[in-house]
């Protein structure tokens, strides 16, 4: 049946290609590598990054699978197709996590989770992982005020030849009744413009096989029995389009983003409830614009713009517990500009100007409707004297809220302050990166660097941490974080022999938290939490990450990469709470494994290539109260996928097959929550 879906999909696909003469558009877009933003002091903080084959070959289903395999990094995952996934940066918090889709952030003012799972790998050409930020001065100014920032670059349109029109189809199937066909259409409309179009249905049960077992302190067991994960499934509609753009010295991008989907909450297995009747409906859509170019000679201008409405409904129909039909609508506008300017060959100056405005409705009882303006000032400088390298910024964080009530009986909106909302906030955030070569030997003998940073950091409280009328907290304080950091990089390239690429990162960090914000599952609805400040936490890290790239006898070609994480994440909050026996006082905060660490080993063999992945979380607890009953096990995965390109009636496809969770561990990544066995996924990708 699987072959059956995927080979009817290549039938179909014998449309000719659109041919014309070849324009100023293709040139420029063949050394995209090269286009003008890039900067000299672009990586004094190397990102770390997956993109083009190695991105493709993973076993990753969305954005959050992929970036499971950085350093540094922690994936909450509720379980499921449509599970919520959110990441955290250096146990430094979702909400300090900044995620830039083609350069301009995303947000989510009601809770501040971005869920990375709805964004699919089909149109992502590079996924970029910064610590402490972009190590570039010309930015919007938002990203300075994230402890860490994930960039998601959309594939850009290419035409080689005289080619006017390129087509992708995917169609994927597998374990959990997957269905998951997308297209991606892209068209040149002009000498310097093209326009790109990209849809996707995901269709799943969601219903996989798990492992439940208890075991008491004394070490019997309590049960040990195998189910069916149920209501999980998921529908969903995914559609983007845009236009690209290049003008003289510059270039600009407009797009537009629409997700619509109704799935199934699981929920937690806890009091022998099996099954959970949830539902959850999401629609999100935001359209954006950016605009760059070099004014004059040294000065450089950036403009971007945005518009978000993201709606969903939340209902709980078990009278038992408590009827819930929740429905939140938040909407967001967002305008930023930046400019740069060449004051000596070796330093830069810049500013940005961010301004945000964000509303959130509800139909919940006694609900305030908080208004929110955020205004960003960076003012930011990078300059080099020799082998060193050096940047420096400050961050000005301006912060007005008001909230509205409802007059009981007719509905007449009223301007109101509730006693504990915070008042209008007014911070100055410093941030200082730099790098050094010690040696002055020529840079392919001996490409060594040295490099550091300091960060301060701060935040509000979201407004479901505020105002949601259950669970929020308007006592909440504003969240303070300071970073320090020092690492090396040794990359070296080679012309001959066996090892072709050597690239090795190695960082140790300090993090303080003042004031920590924690979002702790409330009830079955992933969507509810419970806000609380733990206080003061202190980090203490190591990230170490390697890659290597081989070229074997017989056109073998193989590519390694390891990465591995300590992490001591330890909640102070209140000295009177040491006692040993239940006491959180030096705890290792919930959910942060001491260890942690992926493999990837990537083969090509001409037109075939073999993709092994390898995950592992250490022991972690599910409470700053580290006793054994919270303690969680360790768990990890083996992926494996093979794949195959091949040529049929000159159209290029690629046909792979991917194994997931090879040994069928039964885990969770949150207590309660169990993650599917093994489980497979057969695609097929056409380019046309």
């Amino acid at each position: 049946m699987f072959f059956g879906r995927i080979f009817c999909a290549s039938v179909l696909l014998t449309l000719p290609a659109v041919s014309s003469g070849q324009s100023k558009l293709d040139s420029v877009q063949h050394i995209d590598e090269v286009e003008i933003v890039a900067s000299r002091y672009r990586e004094i903080i190397p990102a770390q990054r997956l993109s083009g084959r190695k991105l493709e070959s993973l076993n990753s289903f969305s954005v959050a699978d992929a970036i499971r395999y950085f350093s540094g990094i922690q994936i909450k995952n509720y379980g499921g197709v449509g599970g919520l996934k959110t990441v955290d940066i250096r146990s430094m918090g979702t909400n300090h996590t900044g995620v830039f889709y083609d350069g301009i952030p995303l947000g989510n003012a009601q809770n501040g989770q971005i869920d990375l799972g709805r964004f699919s790998l089909d149109n992502i050409e590079e996924i970029s992982l910064y610590n402490g930020q972009k190590s570039d001065i010309f930015q919007p100014a938002k990203d300075f005020g994230s402890a860490g920032t994930i960039y998601l670059r959309t594939r850009r349109p290419r035409f080689t030849g005289s080619r006017k029109t390129n087509i992708r189809l995917f169609s994927r199937t597998g374990s959990f009744d997957l269905a998951n066909p997308s297209v991606l259409w892209e068209q040149k409309v002009g000498e310097n413009t093209s326009a790109s179009f990209n849809a996707e249905y995901i269709s799943s049960s969601g219903k996989y096989r798990f492992r439940y077992r208890k075991v008491l302190h004394n070490g019997s067991t309590a049960w040990d029995t195998t189910a069916v994960r149920r209501n999980g499934d998921i529908h969903s509609l995914r559609l983007e389009g845009g236009f690209n753009g290049f003008v003289e010295q510059g270039r600009w991008h407009l797009k537009s983003y629409f997700y619509d989907s109704e799935k199934g909450i699981p929920g937690a297995i806890v009091n022998n409830v099996w099954k959970r009747s949830q539902r959850q409906w999401d629609r999100n859509f935001f359209t954006q614009a950016g605009f760059q170019k070099e004014l004059f000679k040294g000065g450089e201008l950036l403009v971007n713009a945005k518009y978000a409405d993201d709606r969903m409904r939340y209902l709980n129909p078990d009278t038992t517990l408590m009827y819930i039909d929740n429905t939140f609508r938040q909407q967001e506008i967002y305008a930023s500009t930046a400019g740069k300017y060449t004051v000596l060959p070796n330093w830069d100056v810049a500013l940005s100007v961010d301004w945000q405005w964000n509303i959130l409705h509800a139909d919940l009882q006694d609900f305030v409707y908080p208004k929110r303006n955020t205004l960003l000032v960076a003012l930011a400088t990078a300059f080099g004297w020799k082998r060193f390298k050096g940047q420096a910024s400050l961050l000005g964080t301006f912060v007005s809220e008001n909230v509205t009530r409802i007059r009981h009986g007719d509905g007449e909106l009223l301007p109101g302050v509730r006693t504990g909302i915070p008042d209008n906030k007014q911070e100055y955030t410093p941030a200082v990166f730099v790098s050094w070569q010690p040696f002055t030997s020529p840079a392919h003998l001996l490409p060594l660097r040295l490099r550091a940073f300091y960060k301060r950091i701060f935040r509000m409280p979201t407004f479901n941490d505020l105002y949601y009328t259950d669970a929020g907290n308007i006592a909440l304080r504003p969240e303070y974080t300071t970073q320090y950091n020092a690492g090396l990089q040794y990359e070296k390239n080679l012309d001959r022999g066996i090892i072709r690429h050597l690239n090795f990162h190695a960082d140790v960090y300090y993090n303080e938290v003042t004031d920590k914000i924690i979002a702790v599952p409330k009830g079955n609805g992933q969507y509810r939490w419970m806000m609380m400040n733990i206080g003061y936490v202190e980090i203490r890290g190591v990230d170490i990450s390697g890659q290597t790239g081989w070229q074997l006898p017989h056109e073998i070609q193989v590519n390694t990469s390891l990465n591995y994480t300590f992490q001591r994440a330890q909640d102070f909050s209140n000295p009177a709470d040491s006692d040993p026996q239940a006491g959180t006082w030096g705890g290792q905060i919930a959910y942060i494994p001491w260890h942690s660490g992926s493999a990837i080993v990537n083969t090509v063999w001409k037109s075939w290539d073999l993709n092994y992945s390898f995950i592992y979380a250490g022991a972690r607890y599910h409470n700053s109260s580290n006793i054994r009953e919270n303690h969680e096990q360790p768990w990890y995965t083996h992926d494996l996928t093979i794949g195959k390109t091949f040529d049929c009636r000159k159209i290029k496809c690629r046909l792979s097959a991917e194994i997931n969770n090879i040994f069928n561990q039964y885990y969770d990544v949150i207590q309660n929550y169990p993650m599917p066995g093994r489980n497979y996924k057969l695609i097929l990708k056409v380019e046309i």
